[in-house]
């Protein structure tokens, strides 16, 4: 699934399909909105007459909505257009080793109703426990919810997934190998279901902007690193507006590359990995208190004035800096963004964790690489769940 890139793309002519036409206009007004009709054509080099049946059609399809009229110093005001996000609904589920959170949402991420269950620990119930959940989250607001106008479930797990099957390689926090939970949801609901590891769809969130407000085309990145700390550490890779997956839909496990062999030992079975110095349970473990505090609790600590919360938070975000300088020095994003329930702190954990980045990396222009904190650090993986159904509708068609 490839991004358009809206600041350089090539108009399709008779001899190449329409629709990707029609994807520009579509991520134009995305990237823009809400925008008129004369400005889209400026951007786009045409006459406002050839964009007429492109956006007669998409707002046929509901894709996009006229909202409102421009102001205008003289004539007539024109009207804008923006990507049409209300009644257009995901049940987006993030797996988690102890619950899993369900949210019925649009796509713009914003939240009609939430709950959870708690994770099943045997995985083949685990399929059953999510579609009996999203079908009750659905029958709650059958008032306003028509089959139609749910387009999909997105499930996001931490772990490896098969992106063509659905299937759940290796899940180390889950416990889990070769699960298969799309067709089972799928079936389960009538609803068309997307499974995804959790740095990816936190990638895709990121890459497609679903938090609910409009961008700059001038932020647009379409080259960059979501890194998600949390149960576990992963990485998701975008490079040219496409996500990275790897032959065998590997790609971005570098929460299991090894940054000392005699370090604590790690879910997945060995020792010292990025994962096992950084994740939540590394912190929760490294304040102590036998583990009955969550990160979020050490995070409220730590900003009360907590010593020993801050301390904790300040050696977290140095292991984080350590595996950021693996990822720029292995794939030299633009820029890395920084995904978890951590980044609440981020005013305590960012110095530290630069520290490591800059002892870690190569040059100075890689020393220098960006690093942002997700605005929504409770909100990242569900983001992520919409995206995964989301997306598709503005992706680029496959061209031959």
């Amino acid at each position: 699934m490839r991004k358009i890139n809206t600041r350089s793309f090539r108009l399709a002519t008779r001899s190449t399909p329409r629709e990707v036409n029609k994807q520009i206009v579509l991520n134009l007004i995305r990237e823009a909105q809400p925008i008129s009709r004369a400005e889209l054509a400026r951007r786009m080099n045409v006459r406002r007459a050839s964009l007429t049946t492109i956006v007669r059609e998409l707002l046929a399809a509901g894709d996009v909505e006229e909202t409102g009229r421009a102001a205008s110093a003289r004539g007539r005001r024109p009207t804008l257009l923006r990507i049409r996000t209300r009644g257009r609904l995901v049940v987006a589920v993030d797996v988690r080793p102890v619950r899993t959170n369900l949210a019925l949402a649009d796509f713009a991420g914003n939240v009609l109703e939430r709950q959870w269950i708690e994770t099943p620990k045997d995985p083949s119930f685990v399929a059953d426990a999510i579609a009996r959940a999203a079908r009750a989250l659905l029958d709650a607001h059958d008032h306003v919810v028509e089959q139609e106008q749910c387009h999909g479930i997105g499930i996001v797990v931490p772990g490896m997934v098969d992106r063509k099957t659905g299937r759940v390689l290796y899940a180390p926090r889950l416990a889990w190998r070769d699960v298969q939970l799309r067709e089972a949801v799928q079936a389960q609901t009538g609803l068309p279901a997307f499974v995804e590891s959790a740095p990816i769809a936190c990638a895709l969130a990121r890459l497609w902007s679903f938090d609910g407000g409009a961008r700059s085309a001038s932020r647009v990145v379409n080259n960059f690193a979501y890194v998600s700390v949390s149960d576990g550490v992963g990485v998701g890779i975008v490079t040219r507006g496409e996500v990275m997956r790897g032959e065998t839909n590997t790609a971005g496990e570098l929460g299991h590359v090894s940054l000392d062999p005699s370090g604590p030992a790690c879910a997945c079975g060995r020792h010292g990995c990025w994962e096992a110095f950084s994740c939540n349970a590394a912190t929760v473990a490294r304040y102590g208190g036998g583990g009955r505090v969550s990160v979020e609790e050490i995070v409220r600590r730590a900003k009360q004035g907590e010593a020993s919360a801050v301390a904790t938070l300040i050696e977290t975000g140095r292991q984080i800096g350590r595996g950021l300088a693996a990822v720029i020095n292995a794939f030299n994003p633009k820029r890395i963004y920084v995904g978890g329930e951590i980044t609440a702190a981020w005013e305590l954990i960012e110095a530290p964790m630069r520290e490591q980045l800059v002892a870690g990396t190569l040059t100075e222009a890689t020393q220098r690489t960006p690093v942002y904190a997700d605005a929504n650090p409770g909100e990242y993986r569900l983001l992520g769940a919409v995206a995964l159904v989301a997306a598709p509708t503005f992706a680029a068609p496959r061209v031959a």
